[in-house]
Formats: structure tokens, sequence, C-alpha cells
């Protein structure tokens, strides 16, 4: 005669439909979550770059007007200078002071020739040398 092993059933544990679609939906939650937090940075760090470039065109150019000896300083020059790959449009407010031996000169640097605000803007003192 012969024996038919008879097993028993084992449970198995297993996910079910619902709860796999439920933790799908949670991990596409956080990935969108995530991108947007890192798109955020990227716009951030690219607006501080150029903070950054168009700082240092204003002081470049502010060290070149107290380097010219010329008395008083032009108003309104303009210029643009290439730093970084980029263009970058400057120009040159002389402004009186109470001292007329003195002037204030504010530097404007844009990234578009005719952007109305200006992306940075330093200013300083020069006092005008006596020979």
């Amino acid at each position: 005669m012969i024996k038919l092993a008879v097993s028993k059933k084992s449970k198995v544990a297993a996910f079910t439909l619902i709860e796999v679609m439920l933790a799908m939906a949670v991990f596409a939650i956080a990935g969108v979550a995530l991108l947007g937090a890192a798109d955020n940075n990227f716009r951030h760090i690219n607006h501080l770059e150029e903070k950054m470039f168009a700082n240092w065109v204003a002081s470049n150019q502010l060290v070149a007007a107290s380097l010219d000896e010329t008395w008083p300083p032009k108003n309104n020059k303009k210029g643009e200078v290439e730093m970084a790959g980029r263009t970058w449009f400057w120009q040159q407010k002389v402004v009186k002071t109470a001292n007329n031996e003195m002037r204030a000169i504010v530097m404007e640097v844009r990234a578009n020739e005719d952007d109305e605000l200006a992306t940075a803007s330093l200013m300083t003192y020069l006092a005008q040398t006596k020979p």
C-alpha cells in the first residue's frame, strides 16, 4: 500500500495589493517633496551665485574708479565686463557730498543692460588728492 504524505499548508506572510499600493503612494509623495526641495535649493544657489559675481564686478569697478585720478569722477559712466562666462553691465553714479573735496560713488551692476533693478550695488567715497 502506498502512503501519501499529506502536508499541512504553511501560512506565508505576504503584503496585500492594497498595502503595496499604499507604500508606493507614500514613496511617490516623498519623492515629489524631495524633488521640490532640490529644485528650490538649486534656484537659491543660482541666485546667490549671480549676486556674488555681480558684487565682484561692482567691487572691481569701484577699485578702478578709485585708481582713476580725474576729478571729479565721471557721472553715469557705463561699461560692460566679462566674468564667469557672462557679460555684466555696470553703471557708475557720482553723488555730491557736503564736502566739496569728497564724492560718493555708487556702482550698480546688472545681468542685462535693460534691467530696471540692479543685481548688485556698492558704494564708496573718494577724496580729491592734493598734488
